[in-house]
């Protein structure tokens, strides 16, 4: 399986589809932009539980979110897409890692963005603290929203000379524009 044909994938799903003025985008924004981190939390938990008795979930040896710049996660207070991951890390007992992933470069919303400025966006934006950490690891990339795939193809920039490296990607919702 690949993203758009370019990042090479294991798995990816979703908990929601997103619907513009829909119960996901209130509860995304609610997570976002009132600090209602435990909504995040509690769909981590709820995405887990859903698919525990799946295969989704074997061999996966990290949760590991999608990192927001240290200027916008200090001016929020956290990262809603860890939120969701430390949901899953919680209930899965499986490792979460909020460090190896980082996002070098401050970058403004891919909100009201079009494809081709999405990845111009996220492209050079991230990068490995330790490159070695996840050699030969499958991780479980996790973000809030995926739209286009831009982020993920931003964050596959950063893995992809990492050996042996294997990703799936849970997102809480998936919005097809």
């Amino acid at each position: 399986m690949a993203l758009g044909g370019r990042v090479p994938l294991q798995q990816a799903t979703s908990l929601f589809i997103f619907e513009k003025d829909g119960k996901v985008q209130n509860l995304l924004h609610a997570l976002k932009y009132e600090s209602q981190q435990n909504i995040g939390v509690l769909m981590g938990n709820t995405f887990y539980n859903d698919l525990k008795a799946s295969s989704f979930f074997e061999g996966i040896n990290y949760v590991v979110p999608v990192p927001l710049h240290k200027k916008k996660q200090a001016s929020r207070g956290y990262n809603q897409s860890e939120c969701f991951a430390k949901g899953i890390s919680e209930v899965s007992g499986i490792a979460l890692d909020t460090t190896t992933l980082v996002r070098q470069l401050e970058t403004s919303t891919q909100t009201k963005k079009r494809k081709y400025e999405r990845w111009e966006n996220v492209k050079d934006v991230f990068a490995l603290s330790d490159p070695a950490a996840f050699k030969n690891e499958h991780i479980l990339l996790v973000d809030d929203v995926i739209t286009t795939g831009s982020t993920v193809e931003g964050v596959w920039q950063a893995l992809k000379d990492v050996e042996g490296i294997q990703i799936s990607i849970a997102t809480i919702a998936y919005a097809d524009k």
